[in-house]
């Protein structure tokens, strides 16, 4: 293996990693039942693809107007990848507890989409597959590419996690019967100990950029 492709995985792994857990489409199935329940099959499809690509959307929207953001409000890199990080752990001891998180989506969102005619904008796709946790994670991983390939991985993931994304919603069914509330409780903690190992990792690297210009201007 040549030193460029192991450069490559070092990166999109975790890239593509830290991203699926994030967006946890695994964690959206139950309610996605419940959402579309007695809808047709074509019209449950249909949901699952309109949720997806708003998804997807987002998340490459956010990508791109990550750097704009930064230099409008004065935020640095470091700064946001500590917050960041934080706002991922508490996601983390939620997936954890195998609890849905309120970072995700509330009771009262949930109830209004239980009543609404299409879900797939909101609240499926805006906040529970795309919400502050995956937008701002998106961010953070932008910041961290430097090189052109490394911007093409981060969006390469975006593509990739929304299509995986499409493809358990599609067939949420027979996830939901496959996993049972007990396999969903378990593969939510695996995720949730990934994501706060990510989560951390992320604080590291905030603190290493800000700790420089910490220690220039106590000098």
């Amino acid at each position: 293996m040549t030193g460029l492709s192991l450069e490559i995985l070092k990166f999109a792994i975790p890239t593509l990693t830290t991203l699926f857990v994030v967006v946890d489409p695994f964690g959206c199935v139950p309610l996605f039942v419940v959402m579309t329940a007695g809808n047709p099959r074509d019209a449950q499809r249909r949901t699952a693809l309109r949720s997806s690509l708003v998804a997807m959307g987002t998340l490459t929207g956010f990508a791109v107007a990550g750097g704009l953001i930064f230099r409008l409000l004065g935020i640095s890199v470091g700064a946001f990848r500590i917050a960041g990080g934080i706002l991922l752990f508490l996601l983390a001891v939620d997936m954890l507890r195998a609890q849905r998180s309120r970072q995700k989506t509330t009771p009262e969102e949930e109830a209004e989409g239980a009543t609404k005619q299409d879900v797939s904008v909101f609240p499926l796709g805006i906040p529970m597959l795309a919400g502050p946790g995956a937008t701002s994670t998106v961010v953070m991983l932008l910041s961290r590419a430097q090189r052109l390939w490394e911007y093409a991985l981060v969006f390469g993931a975006i593509l990739l996690v929304s299509l995986f994304t499409y493809v358990v919603l599609r067939g949420a069914g027979a996830v939901e019967r496959r996993l049972g509330q007990t396999g969903t409780n378990v593969l939510e903690r695996i995720m949730g100990l990934v994501l706060a190992a990510s989560a951390v990792q992320f604080v590291v690297e905030g603190v290493a950029l800000l700790l420089p210009a910490v220690t220039r201007s106590g000098v």
